[in-house]
């Protein structure tokens, strides 16, 4: 069995549905402090076995040690974190706290059960500001926010944690920009209050609970002036790990990698992309550059598809059209199931 952490969280959740697809049995657990209960019987809707779950805290070792002793536990797929960057700033020893500590906690029992096989989700944020694109996995680490710092952090544990037992396996997926939801429109991405990702913002302008967007910076070096990310549909991603499980039981070594596109997208052709999938305008206004942006930030991922098989598959129309299918459908999130 695989154990899924913060799984019915926007990527756990669709991971959830993927380890499934492929005939991987889950034990989900998750604080719901950052999700819902309702992901739950949405999940079990689309047909995911949702009998194996537990409410828990990552970083409550008790209550993850009665987890591994309830099942027999393979393999990780570790997602349980905080990921609000702004809020990384302003609360840093919380950052800390959850992620590294749950990290730490999360390994202790894992050694502790004879579990050692994880797939850890890290971020493209550790690269900092991009000295050269595509952005490769050899690049300089240099993490910006506490969020990454985090991340890196818990990173680098795991490679200790290998050095000093070479019976561990472990996958490091840094990605981009996850974006979409399920084709569905039954589960997608549900931010609490003011969306700190582009995509959700956009949808509800579209659905109306939002006046306009703000464009920060028109005047970049790109083709429009607009800033140019790497956007990864959300269903790519979930396979993503699931490629990458496959690759540590069935033996193979430990690795790090990008998971992207590879394709930079700018800010208003997402705009005029939504446009289309929508139907309906996303009115928008121009406002200045924010500290520490960049103009643009893309992946190298010709690793993951020579080691893993793995390739994003679907493309920025489809990432919008399923954002929008989730967000018409849901114009309140789970909060107004």
């Amino acid at each position: 069995m695989i154990l899924l952490t913060g799984a019915t969280g926007y990527i756990g959740s669709h991971t959830w549905l993927a380890l499934d697809a492929a005939a991987m049995p889950v034990v989900g657990i998750d604080d719901f402090s950052n999700s819902s209960p309702e992901v739950l019987r949405r999940l079990a809707a689309l047909g995911a076995d949702v009998s194996r779950f537990a409410q828990v805290d990552v970083t409550d070792r008790a209550a993850l040690a009665e987890v591994f002793e309830r099942w027999p536990i393979e393999a990780v797929v570790h997602f349980a974190a905080k990921k609000a960057v702004g809020e990384s700033v302003a609360r840093p020893l919380l950052y800390y706290a959850n992620n590294v500590g749950g990290t730490i906690a999360l390994a202790e029992t894992m050694r502790a059960h004879g579990c050692r096989r994880i797939v850890f989700s890290s971020t493209a944020t550790v690269y900092g500001q991009p000295r050269s694109l595509p952005v490769r996995e050899d690049a300089a680490l240099e993490p910006s926010s506490p969020y990454a710092s985090t991340k890196l952090m818990s990173e680098n544990i795991l490679r200790d944690v290998e050095r000093s037992d070479p019976a561990w396996r472990i996958a490091l997926l840094r990605y981009f920009n996850p974006v979409g939801a399920h084709p569905s429109g039954t589960i997608g991405e549900d931010p609490r209050g003011t969306p700190n990702n582009l995509m959700p913002f956009v949808a509800q302008v579209a659905v109306g609970k939002r006046a306009r967007l703000q464009v920060f910076g028109s005047d970049y070096e790109t083709a429009d002036g607009s800033g140019v990310r790497d956007y990864l549909h959300v269903q790519d991603l979930a396979e993503g790990h699931v490629a990458a499980l496959k690759h540590l039981l069935g033996g193979g070594d430990s690795l790090t990698l990008n998971l992207g596109t590879g394709q930079g997208v700018s800010v208003l052709e997402l705009v005029r992309a939504f446009e289309r999938a929508s139907g309906r305008p996303v009115p928008y206004e121009i406002a200045p550059r924010r500290p520490g942006d960049v103009a643009a930030y893309y992946a190298d991922p010709a690793l993951a598809e020579r080691l893993l098989g793995w390739k994003a598959r679907l493309g920025l129309d489809a990432m919008c059209a399923d954002s929008w299918r989730w967000q018409a459908a849901n114009p309140d999130g789970y909060a107004g199931s």
